[in-house]
């Protein structure tokens, strides 16, 4: 077991210092977006390699790919032909000399740590043995994919919707407030969570399932207080109709316009 995570360390924090050598030809770091989602992809495909997938193994595999390959296509055209993401632009900036070290310990290394953190439920499906499916495995996985698919709508249609407004907006500091982002102010992001909720349900009455309760926590915690809303919302502390936007929307978990929280 010890020696499969190892490898899969080593794979990673290879692909991510690959990815950074890209970033610097490229000069631009917000590709380690589109790396982040392909990763999954690497570990996926690594995992199939090293063991003998079982039923759950394989169906959690698909799970991550699909969402994996979304987000990766998703983000590629969306930066595609426009410039640096306004984040990456600001540490590039604030870390002067110090920012090719900085880039590399502070966006792919970090990256690819929480890639593993997160992916924890791919791990355990991938490490369990095959056996005959029970009747809180089986409920587990119809639970869990239903979480899953929800959380992919919610991250899927509201990324379109954005994506369809930002295309079509008067103004900078017009504000999207129809859709799923009538309810919530960050719908995708709570997709997103929902996603590795449901993945977790699955991997739960798994060997060790329970361990795998890390990554919905850690991408939980990240979009939520740490990289994710907190951002966001900074860029537009300044936009009045942001903030009664905010004050009558809910950050993410969506709720009857009017009540915040």
């Amino acid at each position: 077991m010890w020696g499969i995570i190892a490898g899969a360390a080593l794979l990673v924090f290879c692909y991510a210092s690959a990815w950074f050598v890209i970033s610097l030809i490229a000069k631009r770091n917000d590709i380690a977006d589109v790396a982040w989602g392909l990763g999954y992809v690497l570990v996926c495909a690594y995992l199939v390699w090293r063991v003998e997938p079982g039923e759950t193994a394989i169906w959690v595999f698909i799970m991550a790919t699909i969402w994996a390959l979304r987000l990766s296509v998703h983000i590629y055209l969306r930066n595609r032909g426009k410039p640096e993401d306004f984040r990456y632009k600001q540490w590039r900036d604030e870390w002067g000399r110090w920012f090719v070290l900085r880039s590399w310990a502070q966006v792919y290394l970090l990256q690819g740590f929480f890639l593993l953190v997160i992916a924890a439920p791919v791990f355990v499906a991938g490490m369990a043995q095959a056996a005959e499916a029970g009747f809180w495995q089986s409920f587990a996985m119809g639970a869990g994919t239903v979480v899953w698919a929800v959380g992919m709508y919610f991250e899927a249609v509201g990324d379109y919707q954005l994506a369809q407004f930002l295309k079509t907006r008067k103004h900078k500091e017009e504000v999207l407030q129809t859709g799923l982002w009538r309810y919530s102010r960050h719908p995708n992001y709570f997709g997103e969570i929902l996603v590795w909720w449901g993945m977790f349900f699955v991997v739960l009455p798994l060997p060790y399932g329970w361990v795998a309760i890390i990554s919905p926590l850690t991408i939980t915690g990240l979009l939520a207080f740490v990289s994710g809303v907190p951002m966001l919302e900074r860029r537009y502390r300044d936009n009045p109709a942001y903030q009664a936007y905010r004050k009558r929307t809910n950050a993410l978990w969506p709720g009857r316009p009017g009540r915040s929280g």
